[in-house]
């Protein structure tokens, strides 16, 4: 075994998931200038992610959960169903307790977001290979300060991205095959679930805590 052979096994073999150019050249250059950590592969799609993580075996992988297609979270369960010990870290924009509950309930190790990653990224890789998880404080301080909290149901949520939309109750339920009553109903619920005033404050807690994303971010 020649020398850059040996070095090369015994670094930290990453895998780096996002559909934007820029983030992964960004993340690339922090990686590729470290002599413990080596990036060997790329994906812009949780498919994609899925794909690679079965040729690469990488030994962590830092994945978008806001993904064309396949999110992130589906790309997570994907992976750590077929290799348990994947080691997944979520990069993400969104500060939202529920996204990152979803994460840690799905396997994640580490929690990082975007904004943080000048001064995070590499010590989040080294703790979460080592075998230790790394959460930013103020993600669990938000993860628990709604512990308690009851989660919205499915229906809720469609209703909550409808009204997110603008759409009138009576449209709602129209649209969803209910009567007007149980749509008021249902927003009843949804406002003292959030702690909300009104609808347009609902929306926007669900926005901040991650229930819904933002109008516009999907691909």
């Amino acid at each position: 075994m020649s020398g850059i052979d040996h070095l090369t096994s015994k670094q930290i073999k990453i895998l780096v998931v996002d559909d934007h150019p820029f983030m992964r050249e960004g993340i690339a250059a922090a990686i590729n200038g470290q002599q413990d950590m080596i990036l060997v592969g790329e994906a812009a799609s949780g498919q994609e992610a899925i794909d690679t993580y079965r040729r690469l075996r990488p030994d962590v992988v830092l994945m978008d959960l806001n993904l064309p297609g396949l999110g992130g979270i589906e790309a997570m369960e994907a992976i750590r169903s077929e290799f348990p010990s994947a080691r997944i870290v979520v990069l993400t924009a969104y500060r939202g307790d529920v996204q990152a509950l979803k994460a840690f309930r799905t396997g994640a190790v580490g929690y990082l977001l975007k904004n943080m990653l000048r001064k995070e990224l590499l010590d989040t890789i080294r703790v979460v290979y080592s075998g230790r998880r790394r959460i930013p404080d103020e993600i669990a301080a938000e993860l628990g300060r709604h512990s308690l909290d009851d989660e919205l149901t499915e229906r809720e949520l469609e209703v909550l991205r409808m009204v997110a939309k603008g759409t009138p109750n009576k449209s709602i339920a129209t649209e969803l095959g209910l009567a007007e009553p149980t749509i008021k109903s249902h927003l009843k619920n949804i406002f003292q679930k959030l702690a909300a005033n009104d609808r347009t404050h609902a929306v926007t807690i669900a926005i901040s805590r991650g229930y819904i994303d933002p109008p516009g971010s999907q691909p």
